[in-house]
């Protein structure tokens, strides 16, 4: 009975993704073990979003071979996918992976075993395929919310971006396979489910048009289902009638990802993103006009190529002005492949790290007041895990808007996977608020 351990690098596409893998390996009999230990097979599901992810990639993959020389090192995912043989150089992966492959590990495994002496190769083109490659989750890490990988490519082509070159073009997931995985997520126990993919606006288009309304509005009919959230959102997809409809949804939480980047349009056309600062403002007001101070959160880049001082304050200035729940602030990373690569006036780490602290410190502020808003209003708090504050214990969960509560009493009840309704009444930290 060989063991393996799992590694996961990037997004939540590819935490669905190592869940899938680890879960066919355990129907197959493998043993699952941490990654820190001794183990036969070692399987890093790496990342390619920027240099350093992929420096990160190279560093597990060594980290596994180091930790036992006599193990199979299996690079699956983004990082080998778009390094093809220049991931094989070294000598350290004995099986690399690409993106549409997954699913067949367990067979990829035994037939190594059987060749046993070469390094296998298991990569498509993936710029050719229009192939959704078909995975089902009957269970995750975690307890009370399961993510749900709806599509897989992207056909966006931003400057800054290896994705699409990584991941393919959209390919959607059929609506029936979908509806069956979440049906036996919720008979396993599951209350909150986690729509993602690598673009999942675009769920649909490879069939002829957008199908991410009709197939929230079956996912909304499944009973025992009591919360789908939404991934990333390409801010075009939320037009007023949008809006309208999914409001009309009650088990949708009113917690919206709308991927921004920049606020100042000569940078976002730049970036090729296909919108205007004004009509992102536009999407996020139709948001407000149907639903009570709906989580708005966000993507920002500081420091793209050319991005001058009134570049980047148009941008803060228009960050303030949509009061975002929560802003995710990235540092522009050069990558190799990318036609933001080649652009002229490379910014300064310096002049980047300046930036970012300043959209850190209006993001605190923001989110700050924002959880304030909800002081001494009624809401539903789906329980995760227990913990220890201040050395009390309390039942920790969300809000549907994604606020962190906190229930005392964590010692004599066990509200796990439990919807509590309550009053939030203070800040227990920066981060939690009280819920009584």
């Amino acid at each position: 009975m060989k063991s393996v351990a799992l590694h996961n690098l990037g997004c939540k596409v590819n935490s669905y993704e190592i869940d899938v893998m680890q879960q066919r390996l355990q129907e197959s009999g493998y043993v699952i073990v941490p990654f820190d230990e001794a183990a036969d097979v070692y399987i890093i599901n790496t990342c390619t979003v920027t240099n350093i992810a992929d420096r990160k990639s190279r560093q597990m993959i060594h980290r596994a071979r180091k930790r036992n020389p006599d193990a199979v090192v299996v690079a699956a995912g983004c990082y080998v996918q778009t390094a093809g043989e220049t991931a094989l150089q070294d000598g350290t992966i004995d099986i690399a992976v690409g993106n549409n492959r997954k699913k067949d590990i367990v067979t990829i495994l035994e037939e190594y075993w059987k060749g046993k002496e070469e390094t296998a190769v298991n990569v498509i083109n993936i710029g050719d395929t229009r192939e959704y490659e078909e995975m089902q989750l009957s269970r995750t890490a975690e307890h009370t919310r399961a993510y749900i990988k709806i599509q897989d490519g992207c056909n966006q082509f931003c400057s800054y971006c290896i994705i699409p070159y990584a991941r393919g073009r959209v390919r959607s997931r059929r609506e029936e396979d979908i509806l069956r995985e979440v049906r036996g997520i919720v008979d396993a126990g599951y209350k909150e489910i986690v729509l993602t993919g690598i673009h999942i606006s675009s769920y649909g288009i490879d069939r002829g048009a957008s199908e991410l309304l009709q197939l929230l509005g079956k996912l909304h009919m499944i009973d025992g289902l009591e919360r789908i959230r939404l991934g990333s959102l390409e801010p075009r997809i939320v037009t007023e009638d949008f809006a309208a409809q999914i409001s009309a949804m009650p088990r949708i939480c009113p917690h919206f990802h709308l991927s921004l980047q920049s606020g100042c349009d000569s940078v976002l056309r730049r970036m090729n993103r296909h919108y205007t600062a004004g009509e992102y403002f536009q999407t996020t007001e139709a948001l407000r006009r149907y639903y009570r101070d709906p989580a708005i959160t966000t993507d920002v880049i500081v420091g793209f190529p050319g991005e001058t001082e009134e570049e980047f304050h148009t941008t803060e200035e228009f960050v303030r002005r949509i009061r975002f729940y929560e802003m995710h602030i990235f540092k522009y990373s050069r990558r190799q492949g990318t036609r933001a690569a080649q652009m002229n006036f490379q910014l300064t780490e310096a002049d980047k790290s300046r930036r970012s602290e300043i959209l850190m410190r209006a993001e605190a502020q923001m989110s700050h007041d924002y959880r304030a808003g909800y002081l001494n209003c009624e809401t539903e708090v789906l329980m995760e895990e227990k913990k220890a504050i201040n050395g009390q214990t309390y039942w920790i969960g969300h809000t549907p808007q994604y606020i962190k509560a906190a229930r005392a009493d964590g010692e004599s009840q066990n509200l796990g996977n439990q919807i509590v309704t309550g009053r939030l009444t203070e800040f227990l930290d920066d981060d939690i608020m009280l819920l009584k």
